[in-house]
C-alpha cells in the first residue's frame, strides 16, 4: 500500500496542475520532504500524509488508492448518471468533498438495482456523519484527550471484532 504514496501524490499534483514548492507551501512541510517521498528515499510519517492531504484538499486514502483502481472509478462514474445529477442539483451537500469521497459514493450507488435520487441521498447523508465524526475524532487526537479516545477506541474496536458484530458499511 505505501508502495502508492509517490505516484499517488504525483498523479495529484499533475491534475491540480502544481509544483513541488507549491505543494509543500500548501501543506506547510518541507519541500526536501516532498522531494524525498516523490524519490522514494522517505516514508512519510502519518502527520505529514494529513498535511499533504489537508493542503490538497484530498482525502488521505487518495495517498493508498491502488492506480489499477483508476479505471473503475472511471467507469463508476460513466455508468451512474442518478449520482451526477444529485451532485449537480445539490451542490451545498458536497462542500469539502475529495475526489476519494465522490468514488465512494459511486461506488456505493449501483446502476444495476436502479439507482434513484433518494438513495443517492440517503448515501451522501451517511457519508457526511461519517466525515462529521471523523473530523471531531481527528481533532480530538490532537488533543490532551487523545490517550483517553484511543482507549476507548480499541475498547470499541476489540468489543466488535470480538463479537464479530462487523458491518459492510463503507
Amino acid at each position: 500500500m505505501a508502495d502508492y504514496v509517490a505516484e499517488n501524490l504525483l498523479r495529484v499534483m499533475a491534475a491540480q496542475g502544481l509544483s513541488l514548492g507549491q505543494v509543500a507551501q500548501r501543506a506547510d512541510v518541507d519541500q526536501r520532504t516532498v522531494r524525498a517521498i516523490l524519490g522514494g528515499t522517505n516514508k512519510p510519517h502519518a502527520r505529514t500524509l494529513h498535511r499533504l492531504a489537508k493542503g490538497l484538499a484530498v482525502s488521505i486514502d487518495e495517498f493508498f488508492l491502488d492506480p489499477s483502481q483508476l479505471l473503475r472509478r472511471s467507469s463508476d462514474r460513466q455508468t451512474n448518471p442518478a449520482v451526477e445529477e444529485v451532485i449537480q442539483a445539490h451542490q451545498e451537500l458536497f462542500d469539502g468533498w475529495s475526489e476519494a469521497d465522490f468514488d465512494e459514493l459511486y461506488g456505493r450507488i449501483h446502476p444495476d438495482e436502479g439507482p434513484t435520487a433518494e438513495a443517492t441521498l440517503a448515501a451522501v447523508g451517511e457519508m457526511n456523519r461519517k466525515r462529521e465524526l471523523h473530523e471531531k475524532l481527528d481533532l480530538l487526537m490532537e488533543s490532551s484527550q487523545a490517550e483517553l479516545i484511543g482507549g476507548m477506541i480499541d475498547l470499541a474496536h476489540g468489543q466488535v471484532v470480538g463479537s464479530g458484530r462487523t458491518t459492510s458499511r463503507r
